[in-house]
């Protein structure tokens, strides 16, 4: 049976302005998801139906539950200290 073992970040600490990134890369994920549904022919519907193609999620960031956007934030929280935790250090220009 699949058990995911993730990288252990929890000893990673982000910056202020790196943790600032964090919505911005949340925003462009579900931006990039619903690019991809609409490419694969997915519409709009008050539910989600995999037949049917359609899902309550296909709205601008703004729009979408705050549980939705956690799942987003999280991805890219974890991103970002994922990144670090590699070794690598993220500037801005």
């Amino acid at each position: 049976m699949y058990q995911p073992k993730p990288i252990d970040t929890g000893d990673v600490r982000l910056s202020e302005d790196i943790l600032e990134l964090t919505e911005r890369i949340a925003e462009n994920a579900h931006e990039v998801w619903a690019q991809g549904r609409i490419a694969e022919g997915w519409t709009y519907g008050e539910t989600k139906d995999s037949v049917l193609k359609t899902t309550p999620c296909l709205v601008p960031y703004s729009e979408l539950p705050e549980s939705e956007k956690d799942y987003d934030r999280n991805t890219a929280l974890e991103t970002l200290k994922l990144i670090q935790k590699l070794g690598y250090k993220i500037t801005k220009d």
